[in-house]
């Protein structure tokens, strides 16, 4: 351990408590936009593919419950 972690003292920078390192206003919900199924390579189709079986795992799970 480096010096000072035995002690419990807060953070020197009050800004990194409050401050998010992401603005909301630059954040995606993670949700593509736009996809050519033209463009798309033989890794977009099997990402493709991963993520739709994962879905329905997810959904079966919910089910379950």
């Amino acid at each position: 351990m480096g010096r000072g972690n035995k002690h419990s003292h807060g953070s020197r920078d009050k800004n990194t408590n409050t401050l998010p390192q992401t603005p909301k206003n630059l954040k995606r919900d993670g949700i593509d936009q736009e996809f050519s199924q033209e463009l798309a390579d033989q890794d977009d189709i099997e990402a493709q593919a991963r993520a739709k079986a994962a879905d329905q795992r997810q959904k079966a799970k919910k089910k379950r419950k």
